[in-house]
């Protein structure tokens, strides 16, 4: 396991049961995360508000890894409101190109009834090369 490193940025929530980043040779596998902030408490606000914690924080692991957003390989976007996310595709597209800039990974949007905490909107999960 000397080729597999565990990241856990002190400027997130500290993980219980899971850690924010693994990195093993030029790959970076992130966790899902939600907008938690670093006290571990979801942001307030709408879906907007909660994509770019869920996306700065998934960074932020990210950089602490190593990476850079422009590396990402594939992100996957889980959603309890796909209309909403949809309503403010603009406002996130915006959070998006001012987070990681203006090329897109593969990518995938997934419905789903809940997420962890229960005021959750959207959990983002990724791979990056390094």
């Amino acid at each position: 396991m000397s080729d597999i490193a565990l990241i856990n940025p002190d400027a997130l929530a500290k993980p219980k049961g899971f850690t924010h980043a693994v990195r093993c040779g030029e790959l970076v596998h992130l966790a899902g995360q939600t907008a938690l902030d670093r006290d571990g408490r979801i942001v307030a606000g709408g879906i907007v508000e909660q994509f770019r914690q869920a996306l700065s924080n998934v960074v932020t692991a990210l950089r602490e890894a190593g990476g850079d957003p422009a590396r990402f390989l594939s992100v996957t976007i889980y959603l309890t409101d796909i209309p909403d996310y949809q309503a403010h595709g603009k406002e996130i597209g915006g959070v998006w190109r001012e987070l990681v800039g203006t090329d897109y990974p593969a990518m995938t949007g997934v419905g789903v009834t809940g997420l962890w905490q229960p005021e959750a909107l959207v959990e983002i999960q990724a791979v990056a090369a390094l």
